[in-house]
């Protein structure tokens, strides 16, 4: 008898230890993708950094510091929702347009900034006007359309880094869209710096470097 219970103890002490080993081993896959996934995320943290020199420092200055005020640092009701759906919307026409503006130097050395258009280059403030071959010389091109539209990703990308613009948005994602909100970016930002390193912009607009010209 005694033998046959401490076999029977022995039984149910295996049986004990296993249960939550084999739990463990269900949640150990769920375990290792949040690993993956929050060193994804610290690793395209520092891409955003090098994904905004792409963009006019101005406006990603204006949505860093707007972003946590308009949002209520992502907890977010109805008008805070209103009020970043507009700021990422101005930001973003913001990246779009200025993709077009350019820069003179004048004979004094003044930096004059102007618009690109089809015609030529219009300087924004009339302080000076080009020679019409000189002007010809900034029309627009097709690569402009294409790194204003690049652009516009690039913020896209910048606007799925900020977590209280994502919490704003997304308050409760689920697994996949929170696989979706962590790889997507990347994918825009190794796309457009590809891009942007075979195919880039030789103006000089506000927001980016002053031109040499």
């Amino acid at each position: 008898m005694e033998i046959t219970v401490v076999e029977d103890h022995q039984k149910s002490t295996k049986e004990d230890i296993k249960k939550p080993l084999l739990e463990d081993d269900k949640e150990f896959p769920d375990i290792e993708r949040t690993k993956w996934m929050h060193k994804a995320m610290s690793q395209t943290f520092q891409t955003t950094a090098n994904l905004a020199n792409l963009l006019p420092t101005g406006t990603v200055l204006a949505f860093q510091i707007l972003s946590p005020i308009f949002s209520n640092g992502g907890q977010c009701d109805l008008a805070s929702k209103i009020m970043t759906t507009a700021l990422v919307a101005i930001c973003g026409f913001s990246c779009f347009i200025l993709s077009f503006t350019d820069s003179y130097k004048d004979t004094n050395g003044t930096i004059c900034y102007g618009m690109a258009t089809f015609n030529g280059f219009w300087i924004i403030d009339g302080s000076a006007t080009l020679p019409p071959e000189l002007s010809k010389t900034y029309k627009l091109k097709f690569i402009d359309f294409a790194h204003a539209f690049m652009s516009l990703l690039v913020f896209g990308a910048v606007v799925l880094f900020d977590r209280n613009a994502v919490n704003c948005f997304f308050p409760a994602p689920s697994v996949e869209a929170l696989e979706v909100l962590t790889e997507l970016p990347v994918g825009v930002g190794v796309f457009c710096s590809m891009l942007f390193a075979t195919f880039p912009t030789r103006r000089n607009g506000i927001g980016f470097p002053l031109s040499s010209k």
